[in-house]
């Protein structure tokens, strides 16, 4: 195990790939912070430090799609999968070492982004107006979101030996996850009720305008609120949305849904593994 880490570890940080991710998170988050800072002032609003600090949060999953989908696909395409096991190393140790390596990258990433923001949003905008514990709570949150993004993505790309097609598969899952997420978020953000407006022609003849409260039809109450509520909160996209917007209401929770995808994950991946055929 400690050589196939090794041996990963040297991998990951000569592949391209991964820099290029690394200098996006760095690039993401000096931009954010400046734009946020430049906006503010121009609309003569007191800039706010806290206003999508952590945005980077949905962008983990997307980047992680795409470079867990090469790096990991490197492995089959080179044959270097079947040379570890001709070798001798045990399946579920490739397939762990892997996973520890692809989850390390995302942290790495996240940490790249999280120096960036530190070091041009403080000095332009000062201190977060939320507490310490809630800004440190929101990079732990989103760190083990980071790591469900991860271990779903390295099992289908150890499932899947074509690396263009783990890529597409990848991508278009997380795409289509965040759809869900921001689909049932709007609906949660859905008001109780509504105005509305009509006309009423008095006896005399002249029409006046009316206002009227009245029930939102697509509002969401009882058990079909509850179970989107439990989605929203269950997805990583639903987790990284809310870590965005540093509006997370129980972060301990949305972590204990990420590591129990993660274990998840990670050993259904590792059982289905063990049993496939590697040509």
């Amino acid at each position: 195990m400690n050589k196939l880490l090794a041996a990963n570890f040297s991998r990951l940080f000569k592949n391209k790939v991964f820099w290029i991710c690394c200098i996006f998170a760095f690039c993401y988050g000096v931009f954010m912070q400046t734009m946020n800072y430049l906006t503010s002032i121009a609309s003569g609003e007191i800039p706010q430090i806290d206003d999508l600090f952590f945005s980077f949060a949905i962008w983990t999953g997307i980047l992680l799609s795409a470079f867990i989908s090469l790096f990991l696909g490197t492995e089959y395409s080179d044959g270097t999968i079947r040379n570890k096991l001709v070798i001798g190393h045990r399946r579920h140790d490739i397939y762990l070492s892997n996973l520890i390596v692809c989850i390390t990258a995302g942290a790495v990433m996240y940490a790249i982004n999280l120096i960036a923001s530190f070091a041009v949003g403080i000095p332009l905008m000062g201190g977060f107006d939320a507490g310490a514990e809630l800004v440190f709570a929101t990079c732990i949150g989103i760190l083990i979101t980071a790591a469900a993004f991860a271990s779903i993505c390295t099992m289908i790309s150890m499932l899947c030996q074509n690396k263009a097609a783990a890529a597409v598969i990848n991508i278009l899952l997380i795409f289509l996850l965040l759809f869900v997420s921001l689909y049932i978020r709007a609906w949660l953000e859905a008001p109780e009720t509504v105005t509305t407006q009509s006309v009423v022609m008095g006896e005399n003849g002249v029409s006046s305008m009316t206002t009227e409260e009245v029930p939102n039809p697509v509002y969401l109450s009882g058990t079909a609120r509850e179970t989107c509520e439990f989605i929203n909160d269950l997805l990583p996209t639903g987790q990284a949305v809310q870590f965005t917007n540093m509006e997370a209401e129980n972060i301990p929770l949305l972590c204990s849904y990420s590591a129990v995808i993660t274990a998840v994950a990670a050993g259904a991946g590792t059982i289905l593994f063990t049993k496939k055929d590697i040509r």
